[in-house]
């Protein structure tokens, strides 16, 4: 003892000068004289005085954005709550700092305002309407509208600010001249946007806002990331760094796709914008979609990625990472308006292939989910099982690609589904006929009767048992469609429905091998016999769409863990009655088996010993009861079954509270997957002339390409992406007449004035 207090004394445990907090292991404070530090690693943090509440709200979450501490630390250092902690957190990423300066508690003798008005002031003047406009449309007086801004921390940006009065001699820089723009609009000298005949049109006069910035080193953003902790900042401009093989690079090929889809000007007509951020709403949009065509397939796998290799592509010093883009989609999705999304992206859809809208593929997707909710089940076909899911109905035009998507309530079929779903079709297509074709879980002919009368084809597969058509009656037909020689036996028929009130026409298709017919239903009279089959058979490209989106799109992961409350009054089918069900199989099953015994008996008695009915039934008669037992159970069964009602709320079903998944930000992350196959398609259609094996081999070849790296180089108005060669010397001919293709769509990278041009590497 006497040794281990000697070396106590050598070395002394230092004790921490009075007023002095430690964190961590790291960082530390320290109060005296009024003033207090925040020290990470011996460096000064930050310094203010004491009762100075936005420096100190400042502080914290510096402290925890940057990393240095964890925010119950951090909570416990500043003698506050983790509530509070993260409320400052929310605060700044939704105001920048001025946002921190707000007293604890709502403001004495301000009258309280809805949150809808305020969000709506603000998206209002975010997309750069007056106030007097605002108070217009809000039905308030611009005053009142003047000082809700205030009070919300509004600054003005446009050329009235003059935070950085710095002249700037466009020629003297080229890359600041790249991205500067004189009054913040649509930007002066911007090169013209010819579109594709077989890309999407992009209207005119919807060019991107150019943003500013005073950063000259694309690799050191920092100007620009302070302008976005100062709230100042909307969303950073692209600035490109040249390089040799830049990691994924092909994938700006699909950027002139992206552009002229439209999806960046619906998302900035339905969005606005996602407040002050570095990532704002035209990087996060433009992220999403690369990363999906990159096979990037959730946020979490960005972890993976080197952030610098995919900032490179983005025109950023680095890439979001995984924390910062969920929270981009769940601000996005606290909006609600991801259907809007959706709707403004179907009609540019509609607006660019009107043609190909003349029939409509209509089919559900069920996700499985295996979570710890209740949820409803539902059968899951390539599973073959009942189980929890979420089903989704996807519309698709006659060449398989995606048109919207809507989410099913409780899994409802497809019969309830498609009236609400024909409806946003009738909304999008105008008054022009339209030819629905869907599979037997839509079967029905009084939804049929109704479908007709709305304006709408039908064309469908006959369920249920039917009169099989004379093999007499069946003919060879040929045909060329779609470039394809088809051959199929086919009998064409009418048939009545509903008693003879629905008539509609039945071709019915033969198999050769096993003579199975498969009966087809249409009220197209219009058509061909062959052409009523080849349509209804191309309802396979939709399972194939699905297919695809699943394994390469992450259709079915879970994006959005949390869950929302459902209707308790809705019903389903009551659990009792399938359990009555069950036992009432099983009943007649075995009053079955008991009466076969008794009639086998019967068939081998032997006369000889029982010559009289009345005999034989007294020597059965143990299995005579057993038989009347079984018959009462059945018939009790029955009179049970009769009293139950069918369908009962299901708040009497599940115990607890009645929630489904938060379907907002799955439903944006399927819309952002929709438009990345949709510009997968794109280039599929441009590449197919220059590619004899396309239909086997063009989307493995777009997909290669996308993955490939390319030199980058960088001017005052171009951005030369090289490709680099592909396996083949015919794969890299098909990509560099693709490149020819897209140059002369004439696109500018979104957010600045760099026209892409693309080529491919020669090879050395």
């Amino acid at each position: 003892m006497a040794k281990i207090a000697r070396q106590g004394e050598l070395f002394p445990i230092p004790t921490p000068p009075e007023g002095t907090v430690v964190i961590n292991d790291r960082c530390l404070i320290r109060t005296q004289d009024g003033h207090r530090l925040v020290i990470v690693s011996g460096i000064v943090l930050s310094q203010y005085a004491l009762g100075d509440h936005m420096a100190e709200a400042y502080a914290m979450v510096t402290l925890f954005e940057q990393g240095w501490a964890e925010q119950n630390d951090v909570a416990r250092a500043f003698g506050c709550s983790v509530r509070t902690m993260r409320r400052h957190q929310q605060r700044y990423e939704d105001g920048g700092l001025s946002a921190l300066g707000h007293g604890r508690g709502y403001p004495k003798g301000r009258r309280r305002l809805k949150a809808s008005r305020t969000q709506l002031i603000h998206r209002l003047k975010t997309e750069g309407h007056s106030n007097r406009e605002i108070a217009r449309r809000v039905g308030v007086g611009e005053n009142a509208v003047r000082k809700l801004l205030r009070r919300l921390g509004w600054k003005r940006q446009g050329p009235e600010q003059k935070l950085l009065p710095i002249d700037i001699d466009q020629g003297a820089h080229p890359k600041l001249s790249a991205f500067s723009t004189p009054d913040h609009g649509a930007p002066s000298g911007v090169l013209a946007v010819d579109a594709h005949p077989k890309l999407s049109a992009f209207p005119p006069g919807e060019e991107e806002p150019v943003p500013f910035s005073m950063d000259t080193d694309p690799a050191n953003r920092v100007f620009d990331r302070s302008m976005a902790y100062l709230g100042l900042l909307a969303d950073a401009a692209p600035m490109f760094r040249p390089g040799k093989r830049v990691p994924g690079a092909g994938v700006l090929l699909a950027l002139p796709a992206i552009v002229q889809s439209g999806v960046l000007a619906c998302a900035r007509e339905v969005y606005g914008s996602i407040g002050p951020a570095f990532f704002g709403l035209r990087t996060s949009i433009v992220t999403l979609l690369l990363m999906a065509l990159l096979r990037i397939k959730r946020p979490e796998a960005l972890k993976e990625q080197p952030p610098d290799d995919l900032g490179r592509v983005l025109g950023l010093d680095r890439a979001p990472e995984v924390k910062t883009l969920r929270r981009k989609l769940t601000r996005l999705a606290a909006t609600g308006r991801a259907a809007d999304f959706g709707r403004a992206l179907a009609e540019r859809r509609v607006a660019l292939r009107g043609a190909a809208m003349g029939f409509l593929y209509v089919d559900g997707h069920v996700r499985v989910y295996h979570g710890r909710h209740r949820l409803p089940k539902t059968h899951v076909a390539r599973m073959r099982l009942s189980m929890p899911a979420t089903s989704d109905y996807w519309v698709n035009d006659k060449d398989g690609d995606p048109l919207f998507v809507v989410t099913a309530e409780a899994n409802a079929s497809l019969v309830k589904m498609l009236p609400l779903i024909l409806g946003e079709v009738r909304s999008l297509v105008g008054e022009r006929r339209t030819t629905v074709v869907f599979d037997r879980g839509g079967y029905s002919p009084k939804l049929f009767q109704r479908l007709i009368t709305d304006g709408f084809d039908i064309l469908t597969y006959r369920k249920g048992r039917f009169p099989h058509v004379p093999r007499k009656r069946f003919q060879a037909h040929r045909a060329m469609i779609d470039g394809r020689e088809i051959t199929y036996l086919l009998a064409d028929q009418g048939v009545l429905l509903l008693g003879g009130k629905l008539r509609l026409r039945q071709v019915t298709r033969l198999a050769e091998d096993d003579d199975h017919q498969t009966p087809i239903l249409t009220s197209r009279r219009d058509l061909s016999t062959v052409e009523v089959a080849q349509r209804m058979f191309d309802r396979w490209r939709q399972e194939n769409f699905f297919k695809y989106l699943r394994e390469e799109y992450a259709l079915d992961a879970l994006v959005d863990y949390s869950v929302v409350p459902d209707d308790p009054a809705r019903d389903v089918p009551n659990p009792v009655l399938h359990a009555i069900d069950a036992k009432l199989r099983e009943a007649r099953a075995e009053l079955s088996r008991l009466q076969a015994k008794y009639g086998l008996e019967a068939l081998i008695n032997p006369e000889s010993e029982r010559r009289t009915m009345r005999g034989f039934k007294i020597a059965q008669g143990k299995l005579g009861n057993t038989i009347w037992s079984a018959m009462k159970r059945v018939t009790t069964l029955e009179a049970k079954r009769a009293t139950l009602p069918r369908r009962v709320p299901v708040q009497d079903v599940v115990a607890g509270k009645v929630v489904k998944l938060a379907p907002e930000r799955k439903h944006l992350t399927n819309l952002l997957k929709m438009v990345a196959y949709q510009v997968e398609s794109d280039l599929f259609r441009l590449v197919a002339p220059h590619y004899r094996r396309v239909e086997d081999e063009g989307r493995t070849l777009i997909q290669t390409a996308l993955g490939s790296s390319a030199d980058i180089e960088v001017s005052d108005r171009e951005l030369r992406v090289s490709i680099a060669p592909l396996s083949s010397a015919h794969r890299t001919r098909a990509i560099a007449a693709l490149c020819d293709e897209l140059n002369r769509t004439q696109t500018l990278f979104p957010g600045s004035r760099l026209c892409l041009q693309f080529s491919v590497r020669q090879r050395f």
